[in-house]
């Protein structure tokens, strides 16, 4: 089985999380989809909401849906990395094949993570194209772990869950952007509102 790993803050998570996620499916870059949101230690992301809030918002945007599971692996008392992430994924399907999502904003600095180099060398790399990067260039860049990187012809709109805040907090309609269940349970729980 061919297993993909979709990390991310998830804050909240969106539509465009969960067609990716269904389209590299369809595509069959992948047979499942794990969403791992990353814990709030992480000290490059503020303003995250809880660790539990983004976890139940996952499960409820995953629900119903073959294929697409949520895990709080990264969820601790502690940092947890990427390179950490994928080594725990790969020793618990020891028979299947892990692949990590990424979007070419992502992929930009990839060298810089904890264990960058690491994570290019020993792990497949699924890109999800966003139009602010030329993939060529990038492609370039990491040519030696040219056979790790994989360019899927699925493309990422410009919705963020950044955009999706700043459009709750200002009163506006975000329906379009947000499955059902997760905005009830934005409205429900008064998240990101003034």
């Amino acid at each position: 089985m061919k297993i993909g790993i979709f990390g991310g803050s998830f804050n909240p998570p969106h539509k465009m999380h969960k067609e990716i996620a269904i389209e590299l499916i369809k595509k069959h870059y992948v047979d499942k989809v794990i969403f791992v949101p990353t814990g709030s230690k992480y000290k490059y992301k503020n303003n995250l909401l809880s660790d539990k809030v983004r976890l139940d918002m996952l499960k409820l945007m995953c629900k119903d849906t073959n294929n697409l599971e949520v895990s709080d692996f990264e969820l601790k008392d502690h940092v947890v990395y990427t390179y950490e992430t994928l080594n725990h994924f790969k020793n618990k399907y020891k028979d299947d094949e892990i692949y990590f999502i990424c979007g070419t904003d992502n992929l930009s600095y990839i060298d810089k993570w904890k264990r960058g180099e690491d994570i290019l060398s020993n792990n497949k790399l699924l890109v999800i194209k966003r139009d602010t990067f030329d993939i060529n260039t990038l492609l370039d860049k990491y040519k030696d772990y040219k056979d790790n990187i994989i360019v899927t012809d699925i493309k990422e709109n410009e919705i963020s869950s950044t955009k999706i805040r700043e459009m709750i907090y200002n009163n506006k309609r975000v329906k379009n952007y947000l499955d059902n269940k997760v905005l009830d349970y934005i409205i429900r729980n008064k998240l990101y509102c003034k």
